[in-house]
């Protein structure tokens, strides 16, 4: 099973948005996954744990060992589905 990550601002709002999208698409395409959630500002404590970091903003809070998406498409809707698909590409590595 791999271990995701979402970080937004505050760690509650639009990053409990994304991570439902996420996992749905996970599910469609038959890819375990877990997936947590965090402040920004708590990633480079957290990061280590996880296989990917998706983020809803610019990760400039220091630099971590694991891959990083952006995914503010999965608020607006614009690129959404390219922005999923990115997603589950990478958890299947």
């Amino acid at each position: 099973m791999k271990r995701l990550l979402v970080a937004c601002g505050n760690g509650i709002a639009t990053s409990t948005v994304v991570a439902t999208k996420i996992r749905e698409k996970c599910e469609e395409n038959g890819v375990p996954v877990m997936v947590n959630q965090c402040k920004l500002m708590e990633v480079d404590s957290k990061a280590d744990d996880y296989d990917l970091l998706v983020t809803t903003g610019k990760f400039t809070g220091g630099t971590v060992n694991i891959p990083v998406i952006t995914a503010i498409s999965l608020l607006t809707g614009i690129g959404e589905e390219a922005t999923l698909n990115q997603i589950v590409e990478e958890l299947k590595k």
